[in-house]
């Protein structure tokens, strides 16, 4: 998808006329950028996921403080236009390594970092896009999808039973054809192949995402443009915990961290399948006591705008009531099949208003 880098190719050349054009007219060069605080922060209702606000603050080389900063972000602007020129990336490690022979170099990798947020905002463009990594890759997807990405075309359900593994630079690749109609992410990779074996993707038409845990950005990426270009529905399955259900929220809303890109990461119309508190009593699964950090974290979550709905706030309350919480291996209890005989087709069916076979 070339015009990702094309427009983050003119946006960086003009991040640059603009500093170059004030100093040909002898004046002070200066950049708005959006801030990032806290207080900047918004949750959007009707979006359904944090974004910025309006405030902006200023960078000047007029103020000694900022100096440095500025410098900064013209060396990491200046790095980043010749990746995208040469069509290569770096890792965000390896850019600060590099700017070690940078007159402006960073004191540290969060210094790095902040400067590369600083840009993303500034141009509203994503770090991926700018020809930057991290260095976690994507999480595995797994069904009948075909996909090309640099110029090969190919099947996901042809790349082993491990899947297909997103890349960083997942605008990169592009969506041929596809036959689900529905996607299942799951928080464990154990999950997943838990799927895969039982042939999920099969029985469900469906696409299966494992997680890795916390998803990576290139993740809920995938997760959005799938929903979006194939126009299915996305539900979640994770652990049945706090943590959980935050790993399911940011696939949903996004993060606060990210307001800035969560236009591109959130997908609002995914939907939490379990493990809910509900699932631990309805299924009589096996659990664990909540601990202090658990039930703080619950506390939390009930107050936090993304959770102000009537199904958040009551399978919060019950949790916190039961004092349990349960891993998705727990419907184990019933054999290793049970979750793909059972409880999918009985808690998506009730969704789609159809039964799942």
């Amino acid at each position: 998808m070339m015009k990702h880098k094309e427009h983050a190719l003119n946006s960086l050349k003009g991040m640059g006329d603009e500093v170059l054009e004030k100093i040909l007219l002898e004046q002070v060069p200066s950049l708005k950028i959006p801030s990032r605080g806290t207080g900047n922060i918004i949750y959007n209702e009707e979006k359904r996921y944090f974004e910025l606000g309006d405030r902006k603050g200023t960078r000047s080389l007029g103020n000694v403080k900022q100096i440095k900063k500025m410098a900064q972000m013209m060396c990491v602007g200046n790095f980043c236009k010749e990746l995208v020129n040469i069509q290569k990336t770096a890792t965000m490690r390896e850019m600060y390594y590099v700017s070690e022979g940078w007159d402006v170099g960073f004191d540290n990798q969060q210094e790095s970092n902040n400067i590369t947020e600083d840009i993303e905002v500034t141009l509203g463009v994503s770090r991926e896009n700018l020809g930057l990594l991290p260095e976690e890759d994507g999480a595995a997807v797994y069904g009948d999808i075909t996909l090309r990405d640099e110029d090969v075309e190919f099947n996901a359900l042809r790349m082993g039973k491990s899947g297909y593994s997103i890349p960083p630079t997942v605008d990169d690749v592009e969506f041929v054809d596809s036959n689900v109609e529905r996607i299942i992410a799951v928080e464990t990779m154990g999950m997943f192949h838990r799927l895969v074996q039982e042939k999920a993707y099969d029985r469900f038409n469906t696409l299966i995402v494992g997680l890795k845990g916390q998803a990576a950005r290139a993740t809920r990426r995938f997760i959005r443009r799938a929903s979006d270009e194939l126009n299915v529905p996305v539900y979640i399955c994770n652990d049945g915990d706090p943590w959980g259900f935050h790993i399911g929220m940011v696939i949903i809303s996004g993060s606060a961290k990210l307001a800035h890109v969560n236009h591109d990461l959130a997908t609002p119309d995914a939907k939490f399948l379990g493990v809910t508190a509900s699932d631990i009593m309805n299924y009589d699964l096996p659990t664990d006591k909540l601990k202090d950090i658990d039930v703080a974290r619950l506390k939390e979550l009930s107050a936090d705008p993304r959770y102000r709905g009537k199904f958040w706030q009551s399978e919060i309350k019950k949790m916190l009531k039961l004092g349990r919480k349960a891993e998705q291996q727990s419907f184990s209890k019933y054999g290793l099949e049970y979750i793909v005989d059972e409880y999918f087709p009985a808690k998506i069916g009730a969704i789609e208003g159809s039964p799942i076979e």
